[in-house]
């Protein structure tokens, strides 16, 4: 009966998956993406963003180099995986290994809980 019981609650219990996404300067995000992926990842998703930190913001050039500004926004990327909660230490301390210099601008990175995922071409709901 013990055994019964210890199946059942393995089959209703939700699979525990986090969201991590790391804010990081564009120039990493080859090397961030490829130690994710090593580090047990299923696949990353990337986004070119800009963002306004504590990190200056870069001196730019005009069009054609005939003059200078200080651009509005912080060039980053944001590189989002779905990993098991199991995995979440691990990615993050790697993502930090690759980019960590000790400098502002770093970058950051967010964990959250993912409830649940759908699939758009089966239109199953299920765990991420």
């Amino acid at each position: 009966m013990i055994g019964r019981q210890n199946s059942f609650n393995l089959i209703n219990k939700k699979k525990l998956m986090k969201r991590i996404d790391a804010m990081v300067p564009t120039l990493k995000r080859s090397r961030v993406v490829d130690a994710i992926i090593k580090a047990g990842s299923g696949g990353v998703t990337i986004s070119e963003t800009r963002g306004r930190g504590s990190n200056p913001r870069p001196m730019v050039a005009g069009f054609r180099g005939t003059a200078r500004y200080v651009a509005e926004y912080n060039r980053i990327d944001t590189i989002t995986t779905i990993v098991d909660d199991s995995k979440v230490e691990k990615i993050v301390k790697t993502i930090m290994n690759v980019v960590h210099t000790g400098a502002k601008g770093d970058g950051k990175i967010f964990v959250s809980h993912v409830e649940e995922s759908y699939d758009i071409s089966t239109g199953k709901k299920g765990s991420p």
